[in-house]
Parts: C-alpha cells; structure tokens; sequence
C-alpha cells in the first residue's frame, strides 16, 4: 500500500512538473497544448526511470521549438523527487532521432544541429520567447486591472505587495498573475514586497502618460501567440484525419491541416 501511494504521488509530481513546460512559442503548458502522449515509469517510485513522450503537431515542426520543448521536459522531470533518469520520446517528427539525441545524451542543440542551423545561437531564440511570454502575461494583468476601474496613475506606482492583494475573480488574469510574477522576479526586475510590479521587459518603469499605448503594444503580441495558438491546436487535432485525395495523392489543404501521416514525411525546416 505504502509503494503504491508513494508511486501516485511521483505520478502527480511527474505531472505537475510537466505542467511548467510551456511550447517557447505560445507560452502554453504542453499538457494543456496536448503535446504529451504518456508518461511511463519504471523502477520503485524513489530510484524511477521516467519516460516521457510527446508529439507535436506536425511532422516538420521547427527542430528548434522541439529541442526547447524536449529540453523543459527533461530538466522539469529530472527535479522531481525519485527521479534518477529522464527518457524524452518525440514521436512522428523529421528530426525526432537528432533531438532525442541531443536532449538524452546531454549534449548541446548547436552541437547537434549545426550543419542545418548555420552557426544558430539557440540561447538568442530562448531570449526572444523570453520577452514575449513576459509581455502577454503583463498584458493580461494590466488589461484587468484596467478593466477592475484602477487608474493608470495607480497601475504605474503599484507594487507587489499591491498585486498580491488584488482579487481578480478568477479568469485569465488570476492564472496569469503568479506566472507574471515568477517571470518579473526571474527576470530581476523586482525582488521585494515593495518593489514596482510593473517595468518594461528592459527594466524601465510604466508611466502613467505611456500606459495606455504600451498596453495596446502588448495586446498585438498575444493576439499573435493566440492565433498561433489557436492555429496550432487545429493542426495537433487534424493531423491523423483521414487524407483528402486528388489521384490518389494528398492535396495542399492537407499539408496546411497537417493531414499527412509521419510516414509520408514533409517539407523541410529551418532552424526557426
């Protein structure tokens, strides 16, 4: 009985830490995105070998976006509590093999991938996905203090201890908010109870006069994560549906849809 409750809670600790493993492009949890397939454990449940697979929604997929994915996985499972070794399994994917490598044999993505990515500094991407992950989680807090009556003027000189305070009833703000502030304070941006809860990504304060734009500016940045979102939730869910023909071969809706079953292989990729 004791191994059995020890083992269901290396499960949910296995998930939940797979939970913070966001796709670097839309800033979504890949459970939430659907990308994992399963998880398997072997051994007991504090010397566990954690197997865990995942797809992503097309066959052709940015190497780059698979490796970050595969990476987060990896370090995300190997913190958990019990767990010795991480095995990531990518499935259906052009470079499945050279990222599983990388990722299981410790080594770099540049090392991995240099012929194809021409010298791609990988950390200059992680950086970029970054910024935009800490604007559309700032956009969400600022739009719903805005909309909960505080004025800009208050938005400006709030600070974390204010945050904290506010009730935001739920929605997506109240989602937003904690990891908002995980990324202000990983950032280096604020640190204490006092500290201003708003800066720009480059550190700069908001200003009362500037708040207004600034959050139109943020608010094009996650319309455009929404859409790939939304964008990449069509093709995760279409792309095992049965192939449209045109004699006998697959036509462009289908490679749009990602229609095209792994085996018939795809276009090639670059390194973004």
């Amino acid at each position: 009985m004791r191994e059995m409750l020890e083992a269901n809670t290396l499960r949910s600790d296995v998930w939940r830490a797979l939970a913070r493993v966001a796709d670097p492009e839309l800033d979504e949890p890949v459970t939430d995105m659907g990308f994992i397939e399963d998880v398997e454990f072997a051994g007991p449940p504090d010397d566990a070998i954690v197997t865990v697979v995942f797809r992503l929604p097309t066959y052709w997929c940015s190497p780059n976006f698979a490796f970050l994915m595969a990476d987060g996985i990896s370090r995300e499972v190997a913190g958990v509590a019990g767990v010795t070794r991480v095995l990531v399994r990518l499935e259906d994917h052009m470079h499945a093999e050279e990222v599983m490598a990388a990722v299981n044999g410790g080594r770099r993505f540049e090392e991995v991938f240099a012929a194809l990515c021409d010298g791609a500094d990988l950390s200059e991407l992680r950086a970029t996905f970054d910024a935009k992950a800490f604007q559309r989680r700032q956009e969400s807090v600022l739009a719903r203090l805005r909309a909960l009556g505080w004025s800009d003027r208050s938005i400006a000189a709030m600070t974390l201890r204010q945050l904290d305070a506010v009730d935001f009833d739920g929605g997506e703000a109240s989602a937003q908010r904690p990891r908002y502030r995980e990324a202000l304070v990983r950032r280096g941006l604020a640190r204490w109870p006092g500290d201003l809860a708003f800066r720009t990504w480059e550190g700069e304060a908001l200003t009362p006069e500037g708040l207004k734009d600034y959050v139109l500016r943020l608010r094009q940045v996650r319309l455009n994560m929404e859409f790939s979102g939304a964008l990449c939730r069509g093709l995760q869910g279409s792309r095992y549906k049965e192939l449209g023909t045109v004699d006998g071969e697959p036509t462009l809706v289908d490679f749009v849809l990602g229609r095209i079953p792994a085996r018939t292989g795809g276009g090639a990729s670059g390194c973004l």
